[in-house]
């Protein structure tokens, strides 16, 4: 995919084609959408926490070690990208779209830091969550970056980011968390939509190519993985490069997933065991909703029929959230794992009832 082909809400990042960096700049293209999501709860944030800047000196001599350089090429199809190593193994943290291109197929390489380049085999890959594993060998163990914990993260804190923007390896920007909980929508593959749940936005200046790297604290450690910017494009419709709002996928996802892709080779999500539809105005307001989540079908035994829901149900809140779309839903999928319980408020015949729904697993 072409950085003149990708024009959706949401600017992913990677580098297709080795380019100029004035002319990679000129191509990015976009525009700013999507929706957001609820923040989460945060602790109250300490002056010293919120003050300042990250020395950034530090940050890049503990950090760059383990940031790498993703380059894909399939046929007519390549990539550059960045990634994170994240055990002495050889196992390395990306995004999919960074290497989309050479799934079925091609050559994955990865540069290191100090020069040094290795091929690399996929290890499993998640479109949904845009999340990738990579896995090379290596006689001796490989330098990491210390997974931090995004449940952590502050609105206003330091942060640094590290990558490849335009295919300029081991690049490093600052900047701090401008805010929390986004919701990102960004295409995946076959034309459908991935979304970042919960994400950090930043405005570290990051760029295609970023895709994949580190966003990290202070202290060198992993907060989130950088997936994609948001780009304003000018009246001949070619579109900035970084405007400061960019967004990383938090590492406490991005862990979990990461974890089953190298166990497993796949993610096993959770399901509600519905079939749901959006309800039109005209028909939300024959049933006496504003907006929800009509339930065409739920499985037998299922979590949905074991928390007491029937078919026509109408779903209004889920987790707490207005069920609006179908996006809730999977906002919900990826940021729960089964036998987690959330609240579900729902409309039959009339009449509203709250009951709890344990997530369960795909049989």
């Amino acid at each position: 995919m072409t950085a003149q082909q990708d024009t959706a809400w949401f600017r992913r990042l990677p580098l297709s084609t080795w380019i100029a960096a004035a002319v990679a700049l000129a191509l990015v293209a976009g525009l700013l959408g999507g929706w957001i999501g609820s923040l989460l709860t945060r602790p109250a944030a300490t002056s010293a926490a919120l003050s300042g800047s990250c020395d950034a000196t530090d940050v890049a001599q503990g950090v760059l070690p383990g940031v790498v350089t993703v380059s894909v090429s399939n046929g007519d199809a390549s990539g550059v990208g960045s990634g994170v190593i994240v055990r002495r193994e050889g196992y390395i943290m990306t995004n999919n779209h960074v290497i989309s291109p050479a799934a079925s197929g091609g050559k994955i390489e990865v540069l290191f830091s100090d020069g040094n380049s290795a091929q690399a085999e996929l290890v499993g890959r998640d479109p949904k969550s845009d999340l990738a594993v990579l896995k090379v060998k290596s006689s001796k163990g490989l330098p990491t970056v210390e997974l931090g914990k995004s449940a952590a993260v502050l609105v206003g804190q330091p942060v640094v980011a590290l990558g490849a923007p335009l295919g300029l390896s081991s690049t490093v920007t600052s900047g701090i968390v401008s805010a929390l909980g986004r919701n990102v929508p960004v295409p995946s593959d076959d034309d459908s939509t991935a979304v970042l749940v919960g994400a950090i936005q930043t405005d570290a200046s990051i760029n295609p190519g970023n895709s994949g790297g580190a966003l990290v604290d202070c202290g060198g450690k992993l907060i989130g993985i950088n997936s994609a910017i948001a780009t304003i494009p000018n009246e001949a419709d070619v579109s900035t490069g970084s405007v400061g709002i960019g967004f990383a996928i938090p590492v406490d996802l991005a862990a979990r997933i990461t974890d089953q892709l190298i166990e497993t080779g796949k993610v096993a999500y959770p399901y509600f065991g519905v079939s749901a539809v959006p309800l039109p105005p005209e028909a939300a307001a024959h049933f006496g909703v504003e907006d929800g989540l009509y339930l065409q079908s739920v499985a037998p035994g299922g979590p949905a029929d074991k928390a007491g829901l029937r078919r026509s149900d109408i779903v209004t809140l889920l987790d707490g959230r207005p069920a609006t779309s179908i996006a809730v839903l999977t906002e919900v999928t990826l940021a729960k794992k089964a036998g987690d319980t959330l609240k579900v408020t729902y409309v039959r015949g009339g009449k509203t009832a709250t009951t709890n729904l344990t997530l369960g697993i795909i049989p």
